[in-house]
């Protein structure tokens, strides 16, 4: 058996992919032979990743649209053509980043932004692109989940619910689409440098230097994950090689779970 992997024939779409985990998954996916279907809802920054995958030779096209918009994503999805692979990668903190505090002392106005696209994003594309997976009976749905999820974040308890509610539904479509051959899976994130560094990004957060270095000693590998290493699991995933893996969380984290 030859141990490479080959997207050769397959449609990934990859939401949320104009920048950081998901620009790294689709320049994966087109250098496995795949097309990558970049999303993003800032269309400029899909039509951006798109424009780099064909100038390294690679099949790429741009599907903007907002993922928390039910329809939106049922037309896009659709005028796509066939998707074979559905990466849920859309992630949302808002506009000003995390509003790190007590659950007690939050403001219910602040929850919608992480339920809108971490939740219903997930479920919204998920629900688009189910049926034609089940007709032709194969594909495959990764959903970009956190620790959070699996952990529980002090002072970010909307983020670990929405987040925990994604892991789950990919768990009850598992069990239902198994039958088509459809996978269904969850990988589980800690902090990930968009640049693809290593300590340098948490270490230069603004007045942040303290706080970054507790984060970074958490981690039993010390340092911040990389976009290629995300795209790498995805992309085994999403190949033949995942295919009797199905209705799993599978944490890419540095050890940071184990070393609570």
């Amino acid at each position: 058996m030859t141990l490479s992997i080959d997207l050769s024939n397959r449609r990934v779409l990859v939401t949320g992919a104009g920048q950081g985990v998901g620009r790294g998954i689709c320049h994966a996916v087109a250098s496995a032979g795949g097309t990558a279907i970049v999303n993003d809802y800032v269309p400029e920054r899909s039509h951006a990743v798109v424009a780099e995958i064909e100038a390294e030779g690679g099949r790429a096209e741009s599907a903007p649209f907002d993922v928390s918009d039910h329809a939106a994503a049922t037309a896009a999805i659709d005028a796509a053509g066939r998707v074979d692979v559905l990466v849920n990668n859309a992630g949302n903190a808002g506009p000003e980043g995390f509003a790190m505090k007590p659950f007690v002392e939050s403001d219910p106005s602040e929850w919608q932004r992480y339920i809108a696209v971490n939740l219903f994003g997930a479920m919204n594309c998920t629900h688009a692109a189910l049926p034609g997976m089940i007709e032709r009976e194969h594909g495959r749905v990764i959903t970009i989940v956190s620790d959070a999820a699996r952990w529980g974040e002090p002072t970010l308890a909307p983020y670990s619910a929405a987040k925990a509610g994604a892991a789950g539904l990919t768990r009850a479509v598992a069990r239902e689409v198994g039958r088509y051959g459809i996978t269904v899976n969850n990988i589980a994130l800690a902090s990930i440098d968009p640049t693809g560094g290593h300590t340098d990004l948490a270490r230069s957060q603004a007045g942040m230097e303290e706080q970054a270095d507790k984060r970074l000693r958490s981690y039993i590998i010390r340092r911040l994950g990389r976009p290629d290493e995300v795209a790498a699991l995805v992309t085994y995933l999403a190949s033949d090689f995942g295919a009797w893996i199905t209705g799993q969380t599978i944490p890419l984290n540095g050890g940071y779970t184990v070393n609570q």
